[in-house]
């Protein structure tokens, strides 16, 4: 049997996640959730419909649709609105591409989204409501904290920290060794061969930190 799902967002990440779900064996999507983009409220998306926003969780709950999952990349909202659904009584779903290669003995928080094209190595611990986008690889014995949206392609090396809220953009690389601090945003391209502090952005070749930001502020 399939558990009926909710998407919560409809924009472009939502379509990514909207096909994962379609390939699951455990999952059927019910529809969308979205608070941000009221206009398509009752409108269809990706053949399903957008039912509203937060508002309707109540009556989701009631029709027993208890599983959701996050459809946008917003690192510190994807925090925020999990302990709201949680403590609503939603479970979080997590959403792992069949054409995504996972180790074995990885451990994957509820909420993840895997995307196609994905390589996560052995001794890889990921937590809850993390990205791991298209073609990005993960080698072993790396920790991906809460929250945390690792870019389609990047490449991080073997015992890798990346904190929790943190973002590692397109293309980046991350050497071995190398911690990555919680909030931090690491541009396109970017070569990580330092640690890099919680709540900065950097980027370049090699990286470098170039200004703060308000961590979880968005």
């Amino acid at each position: 049997m399939k558990f009926p799902l909710v998407i919560w967002g409809s924009s472009g990440h939502a379509k990514v996640v909207c096909d994962i779900v379609r390939l699951s064996e455990k999952y059927t999507l019910f529809g969308f959730l979205d608070n941000v983009n009221i206009d398509r409220h009752g409108s269809e998306f990706c053949g399903a419909k957008v039912i509203g926003g937060e508002e309707q969780m109540d009556s989701l709950l009631k029709m027993n649709i208890k599983h959701v999952i996050f459809g946008f990349g917003n690192c510190d909202a994807r925090l925020r609105l999990a302990k709201q659904v949680c403590a609503k009584g939603f479970h979080l779903a997590t959403a792992i591409h069949p054409r995504s290669i996972i180790a074995s003995d990885v451990k994957i928080g509820a909420g993840t989204v895997v995307v196609a094209g994905a390589v996560v190595n052995n001794d890889t611990r990921i937590g809850e409501n993390v990205i791991i986008n298209t073609s990005a690889s993960i080698d072993h014995d790396c920790y991906i904290d809460d929250g945390v949206h690792i870019c389609p392609g990047v490449h991080m090396g073997g015992h890798v920290t990346v904190g929790r809220a943190a973002w590692v953009g397109i293309g980046a690389t991350v050497i071995d060794h190398v911690n990555i601090g919680a909030g931090a945003i690491i541009g396109a391209g970017a070569v990580v061969i330092n640690d890099i502090p919680e709540g900065v952005v950097a980027y370049g070749v090699p990286a470098r930190v170039v200004r703060k930001v308000d961590l979880y502020g968005n």
